[in-house]
């Protein structure tokens, strides 16, 4: 007997998680999605891992590009997030964009951010979790955008 996938969702919903935007470029062209799905793996080897949906098109993406930058987002990127999380192309035209070591795109302003060369790929399930070394990454300070019970929040002031 198989664990009810309606109820996992609920339950797993009750874990608060960051929010962020995985981009990746390279010769497949540019591409993004919102992901909560995000750890860190190790320190020594650097390591993060970011799981994508056997559906989703940025899957192909990162597998020809060979690369991903997790960006981390600011209380102030709800609207951002949103527009990551709308499956189709993305256009990044209007966005203020940089690279650092991969050809993935960091958004200017996250609230920080990872940029990685996949290393490996491991069935998951309805996913396959990129396992990427982190060859950039920094952090700008601010207030992160969090995901909860299937809405948007911030934490509490101390």
């Amino acid at each position: 007997m198989s664990f009810d996938s309606k109820k996992q969702r609920e339950i797993m919903g009750h874990f608060a998680t960051g929010v962020t935007v995985v981009t990746t470029g390279g010769d497949a062209g540019l591409h993004g999605m919102t992901a909560n799905a995000v750890a860190s793996l190790s320190l020594d080897p650097p390591l993060v891992l970011v799981a994508v949906d056997k559906r989703a098109i940025t899957l192909e993406y990162i597998k020809e590009n060979q690369c991903f930058a997790v960006n981390i987002l600011r209380l102030d990127h709800e609207k951002l997030s949103r527009r990551f999380a709308v499956p189709g192309p993305k256009d990044f035209s209007d966005l203020k964009t940089t690279n650092a070591a991969t050809a993935s795109p960091i958004l200017a302003d996250c609230l920080a951010f990872v940029d990685c060369k996949v290393v490996e790929i491991l069935p998951g399930g309805d996913h396959e979790i990129f396992v990427g070394e982190i060859l950039a990454g920094e952090h700008h300070g601010g207030e992160p955008l969090l995901y909860y019970a299937a809405g948007y929040r911030r934490l509490a002031a101390p």
